[in-house]
């Protein structure tokens, strides 16, 4: 009881403590910097992102000092960045996004914040119902000449609600463009990491396939020059890929992250499920850089993706009832049995893995 009694006092403490530091973040206060400072180191502990996410006054003293121009508002951003992990802190933060989607394209940490409230998928929506009509400033920040980093999980997060789609899918096709563009992005992973995803997200709506596949986007190559190699191919097997993907240079390096070249593989994969996808993908070479990277590859998972790819590219054409796979109802005891030979998969890779390793 004593025990109770002393954790009890302690967390009156440390709320009153949290009271006082919230009344000194005012943008005009002089002590608004130090005080942000505060926030910022209690926010590196998980206690203390818990404190602040369960104090919405505090939260939203860091939210005006951060869309401020004073001298606290990048320790501000930071604390709320670390904040807005708390899941407490989404209906606080929330009437703060649009403030906050004002500091975009040029804050890296306000994507951060906005990525962290839009991360589990049922809140989606409601943040880029905050955005504003169109998600416009997310588009902004993606039109960017150098997007902030946590652009990528921001874009991925949307992407998986059809709101989120809707947005990137926006009639001129320039976001996708983007988009695509940031798949081969030099400077960020994480970038390259989210615009893979989120073009991989609008994949799941088979009607979007058409338009990616277009001469107008041409997704094609610009997903495959990724997962190809510099090797040298036989001239009549060279003039089958897309004229981006010929005689590519012995610099060219393929996506150096195994979780990108797996949801590249996905998103072939997403496109593959149509009949009129699958004769894209085989009349313009996919297989030929398939083939290629299979024999490269050493990623377990990456692999088995590879090899699911492929199948469908070299296997028969499914039946007319079945020739969108996106529209086909597997049956609960199939799903178990195909759950169970990926198992199997997995298991026998990682088998070969160790013996090779030994």
């Amino acid at each position: 009881m004593a025990a109770m009694e002393e954790a009890d006092s302690d967390d009156a403490a440390a709320s009153a403590a949290l009271s006082e530091l919230t009344a000194l973040l005012s943008p005009s206060s002089p002590a608004a910097p130090g005080a942000a400072e505060a926030a910022l180191a209690l926010s590196g502990s998980a206690s203390g992102r818990a404190l602040l996410a369960g104090h919405p006054a505090a939260l939203a003293a860091l939210c005006g000092l951060a869309a401020s121009a004073s001298r606290g508002s990048q320790p501000a951003l930071a604390a709320l960045v670390n904040a807005s992990s708390e899941p407490a802190a989404l209906e606080p933060l929330l009437p703060a996004v649009p403030s906050l989607a004002e500091l975009l394209p040029s804050s890296g940490a306000a994507c951060g914040v906005l990525a962290n409230l839009s991360r589990d998928e049922a809140a989606a929506p409601r943040v880029l119902r905050a955005l504003g009509p169109g998600a416009g400033p997310l588009l902004r920040a993606l039109s960017a000449e150098r997007p902030p980093e946590e652009l990528g999980a921001l874009l991925c997060n949307i992407s998986r609600v059809r709101e989120g789609r809707a947005a990137l899918l926006e009639p001129s096709g320039w976001a996708l463009r983007r988009l695509l563009a940031l798949v081969r992005n030099p400077n960020s992973a994480s970038l390259r990491r989210g615009a893979v995803g989120a073009l991989r997200n609008c994949c799941f709506q088979h009607e979007n396939h058409e338009r990616l596949l277009s001469p107008e986007l041409d997704a094609l190559p610009l997903l495959l020059l990724p997962l190809a190699g510099p090797e040298e191919l036989p001239e009549e097997e060279m003039e089958q890929l897309p004229v981006d993907l010929q005689y590519l240079p012995p610099e060219h390096r393929r996506e150096e992250e195994p979780e990108i070249r797996k949801m590249l593989l996905e998103t072939l994969m997403l496109l593959a499920a149509t009949k009129a996808g699958r004769q894209q993908l085989r009349r313009r070479g996919s297989y030929l850089v398939l083939r290629e990277l299979h024999g490269w590859e050493r990623h377990p998972e990456v692999l088995g993706a590879c090899q699911k790819l492929i199948q469908v590219l070299i296997g028969d054409e499914p039946e007319a009832a079945m020739q969108n796979l996106l529209e086909v109802t597997i049956p609960p005891e199939l799903q178990r049995r195909l759950a169970q030979m990926d198992a199997e998969e997995e298991e026998q890779r990682r088998k070969e893995q160790m013996e090779t390793a030994a």
